[in-house]
């Protein structure tokens, strides 16, 4: 199957408490859409202080307290225009389901500059890697990834490790054993 992607990408920071560079997350979120092979995508980011998604987070989700991200999925359809009557699935087998590859996806993500300056301090890397993480792991739901189970949170981690990783990063979770200073770990 030959994909041909579209991607428009907008990055909107209306909070003042960390400098975002716009341009670099728009680019990494182009990258990431490219690694899950996704045709189409209309992507926006909104990166807000915690007072703003605690709304948000009440509003939406019925959850009363600030969080990292929250993501919005308006569309995940197949892109069936190339004449190929195979499925990303098939095309892919070892993909887990509710991989994007062949898709058209639009969603919006909104992240916490201030959430990521809190736990960038207690994780030990910079608040910007954190924020990128964000915005990646707002990404892979909006593809269709999940991580409501031990299983779709172990794929969902492996992914998002996988797109960080070619920018030379290591997502660092409170809850396992992956490295602390978000650098790859050479120990091989």
């Amino acid at each position: 199957m030959t994909l041909q992607m579209d991607y428009e990408i907008d990055i909107s920071n209306d909070q003042s408490l960390l400098s975002v560079d716009t341009e670099s997350l728009a680019r990494a979120v182009h990258h990431a859409l490219q690694i899950e092979e996704v045709a189409s995508a209309v992507i926006s980011v909104t990166v807000v202080d915690n007072a703003a998604i605690h709304r948000l987070n009440r509003e939406y989700l019925a959850h009363d307290y600030p969080t990292d991200v929250i993501s919005f999925q308006l569309e995940h359809s197949l892109a069936r225009d190339d004449g190929d009557d195979e499925t990303p699935a098939e095309a892919n087998p070892g993909a887990p389901a509710g991989r994007a590859a062949g898709a058209i996806v639009e969603g919006d993500i909104i992240v916490s500059a201030e959430y990521a300056l809190e736990s960038a301090e207690r994780i030990g890397w910079s608040a910007d890697n954190e924020l990128l993480l964000y915005v990646i792991h707002g990404l892979l739901h909006i593809c269709g990834y999940d991580d409501l189970t031990p299983g779709e949170k172990q794929i969902m981690r492996t992914r998002e490790r996988a797109i960080l990783g070619e920018q030379g990063l290591n997502p660092c979770y409170p809850d396992d054993t992956a490295s602390t200073d978000g650098t790859e770990d050479s120990s091989g």
